[in-house]
């Protein structure tokens, strides 16, 4: 999930006429669509969202994650347009895109994993500028942006908005850049200020080291300052004044006895996240009446915020793959409750490689997944299904897509039996991850005289897991291959990406399908997988094989 391939096309292009071209893309603002033009600004009235005019506005947004991953890019760029894919998110019915980022990103000068036959106005950009572009195109698409501070370091997440190495005050700093950069673009609706706090985050606590709450507060303020029409977004903590444990940045059952009240009003949106049983075992997954337990739950944690006319909540995540009973009647309940109650809601994910939840579409980046957008369908009136072009419907679609992992295994348990996981793109272990940033890609070729060989690349490893990334190139057509090799203590291939793999005494085996099944000569395909392992190899011998295609 590190570093990317430089395609080969940017090695042909002059690097100077891709800045110019790059500068002109994101300098040159569509104007707003009609009714954003009309809604202008948000802000809160009571329980309420309201546009400029008056009118109540319920936010529906999509993930969109990948700009705080190490790609430092929105993922699936590799296999769709940017456009593509923000007109497929509008057209499901949703308004806005919560757009994840991380402040490394925001500091840094390269991103990777952009297709530059699909986006080459997008490869030469910087991540900021990248930003600009999401923003600017999602202005012309008629969706507005929540921009989501998800991580400090691209690697994975913090428990607290801070850390050793990154101080409040850079957290703010970049923050207030971000208000002034966007001053003048309703587009950029919201600041969701930091994404799930939790193990020693409190509410309200007095500490401030880890008082949530007063750093949302410090924070907020000086986003105001250089912008005072933003709505400020506050998530929950995961452990509560009353010892209740919920899921990270769930937990706001103190903030209506110490509600956030910063110097501009009407600005304050809570925002706890959601998930099912199939990402973590919650005690109230397991009662006796589940889930009609579930609205008294949501209530008591968050939900008694708008129903008292504290603060509008919106529900900036839940998720599900909806593989399981249990979480086709989570999500049925959860909608009726945002539904009946008019809660705004940001849906995890649009991206299909998120690990714990899958996304809106398949792997493909374009086929919907007509059940989740039924299971939804009442949020979203008027939307539509509409499935993008398949790579076979466009001649000038490249063969060979680059996905990209967004791994999030089943969380540890913490010290209490309710924390919670992290459905995001980056692992979360209990432990701090060591990832392997920048590998050196080992070429472990198959024989000279195979149709097939591959390159593995170590993307990420932490205590408990790794992510590993493979080109797979072909010199003969073939209409199947295999990759082998030993991983001493994996114990499951938790998601996949171009491959179906298994693992059996200490080595996995993957065979190619979908869109990375049959090679063409000369193609290469990007394919990947997350392994749960007390330990990553770091260059393991790579057993390939490929079924050559016959001419008859």
């Amino acid at each position: 999930m590190n570093d990317r391939r430089r395609l080969g096309i940017r090695r042909l292009v002059s690097m100077a006429a891709l800045a110019v071209s790059a500068l002109l893309a994101v300098s040159t603002v569509a104007p707003l669509s009609a009714q954003a033009a009309a809604d202008g600004w948000w802000h809160t009235s009571g329980s309420r969202i309201v546009a400029a005019d008056g009118t109540t506005v319920t936010i529906k947004a999509a993930n969109w994650f990948g700009l705080e991953t190490p790609n430092c890019a929105p993922h699936g760029l590799w296999s769709i347009t940017l456009d593509e894919g923000l007109a497929q998110i509008a057209a499901m019915g949703f308004n806005t895109v919560r757009l994840p980022y991380s402040n490394q990103c925001l500091a840094a000068s390269p991103t990777s994993s952009i297709d530059a036959s699909r986006n080459p106005d997008l490869v030469s950009l910087t991540p900021l500028q990248l930003m600009d572009a999401v923003i600017a195109k999602a202005r012309a698409h008629g969706l507005r942006v929540i921009l989501d501070r998800h991580r400090i370091e691209s690697s994975g997440q913090s428990e607290l908005w801070y850390t050793s190495t990154y101080s409040e005050k850079r957290w703010i700093d970049d923050w207030v850049m971000l208000a002034n950069r966007y001053r003048d673009d309703p587009t950029v609706v919201g600041a969701d200020l930091h994404n799930e706090p939790h193990g020693p985050a409190c509410w309200g606590c007095g500490d401030a080291s880890r008082d949530w709450q007063a750093a949302a507060t410090r924070a907020g303020n000086a986003l105001l300052a250089a912008n005072p029409r933003l709505l400020i977004i506050v998530e929950g903590v995961e452990r509560q004044n009353d010892a209740s444990t919920t899921w990270w940045g769930g937990g706001l059952r103190d903030a209506g006895a110490k509600p956030v009240v910063l110097a501009t009003p009407n600005r304050v949106v809570y925002s706890p996240h959601d998930y099912p049983a199939s990402v973590y075992g919650q005690p109230w997954f397991s009662a006796s009446n589940y889930p009609t337990n579930l609205p008294s739950v949501w209530d008591a944690n968050w939900g008694y915020l708008a129903r008292t006319g504290v603060a509008p909540v919106f529900v900036g995540e839940f998720g599900t793959k909806l593989e399981t009973t249990s979480d086709a009647q989570w999500l049925k309940t959860l909608v009726s409750y945002l539904g009946a109650n008019g809660l705004s809601f940001g849906y995890w994910s649009f991206n299909p490689n998120s690990g714990d939840t899958g996304g809106l579409v398949a792997d493909d980046w374009k086929t919907p997944q007509t059940a989740k957008l039924s299971a939804l369908a009442p949020l979203l009136a008027g939307g539509s299904a509409t499935p993008m072009p398949s790579p076979t419907e466009s001649a000038t679609r490249t063969p060979s897509p680059t996905p990209t992992p967004s791994p999030t295994p089943t969380p540890t348990s913490s010290p209490t039996p309710t924390s919670s996981p992290t459905p995001t793109s980056s692992p979360t272990p209990t432990s701090s991850p060591t990832p392997t940033s920048s590998p050196t890609p080992t070429s472990l070729p198959s024989p000279d005289s195979a149709p097939v060989s591959a390159t593995w690349m170590l993307q990420s490893a932490w205590q408990g897991g790794y992510v590993a990334e493979f080109s797979v190139s072909a010199s003969r057509a073939v209409a199947g291959w295999t990759i082998s090799w030993s991983s001493p203590g994996a114990t499951q291939v938790v998601n996949a990406w171009g491959m179906s793999c298994t693992v059996a005494s200490g080595s996995i085996t993957c065979t190619g399908k979908d869109w990375a099944g049959a090679l063409a000569a000369g193609q290469s395909v990007r394919v990947g997988l997350q392994v749960a392992a007390a330990s990553a190899p770091v260059s393991p011998r790579l057993t390939v094989a490929g079924k050559e295609t016959r001419v008859r």
